[in-house]
């Protein structure tokens, strides 16, 4: 009787262990990865199709997209309209742990990082270390994204360091002027 005892004790454990959302991570994860494969190979139109009609979408630079819409029109004016700013847009993203789901269950937050290369159309590429949260909701039996934010660290990053090393630059330049601007300045006046 012991053996039967232990099985059933063992089956309860595991059908107890078991992750009662593992059908809706794999959902999310399927989210996840079209949207990174959407940015990487420029077709945004692949996230787009991931996304509520009111979702919300934080970018990097702070500006704000409401709906499937405004997010490609974004992608358009920064990426591929006559004024853009970038030629290219990739990004390697990776989670942080397990959605967390709340409610009952048809909200589900997740973040990450992502580490983003930016090919802008006047300068040399660049890339910055972000971070990015997003916040899925289950409609109607599926799952669409109705929140993304994204950003990097204002404080401390690659563009700030280049911007650094250009004040030194400019800085010396500037006072090795000064000093042969007052030297020469120097020798007229005594010359005079």
């Amino acid at each position: 009787m012991r053996p039967v005892a232990f099985c059933l004790l063992a089956f309860s454990l595991s059908a107890f262990c078991q992750d009662p959302h593992a059908a809706d991570r794999e959902q999310l994860l399927k989210i996840f990865h079209e949207v990174e494969d959407s940015i990487n190979s420029q077709s945004l139109e692949r996230m787009a199709k991931q996304m509520d009609p009111s979702a919300t979408v934080v970018w990097a630079n702070g500006e704000i997209s409401r709906g499937p819409a405004e997010v490609l029109a974004y992608y358009d004016r920064m990426v591929k309209g006559n004024d853009r700013i970038l030629t290219r847009y990739t990004t390697s993203a990776k989670l942080n742990g397990h959605a967390r789901f709340l409610g009952d269950g048809t909200v589900a937050i997740a973040d990450g990082t992502m580490v983003d290369v930016f090919t802008p159309v006047s300068r040399g590429v660049f890339q910055l270390d972000s971070k990015w949260t997003m916040t899925a909701a289950k409609i109607d039996g599926e799952w669409k994204v109705v929140g993304l934010h994204l950003s990097s660290n204002v404080f401390n990053n690659v563009l700030l360091d280049e911007a650094k090393s250009v004040l030194k630059i400019v800085g010396g330049g500037g006072v090795l002027v000064g000093l042969l601007v007052g030297y020469f300045l120097g020798r007229r006046g005594r010359a005079a």
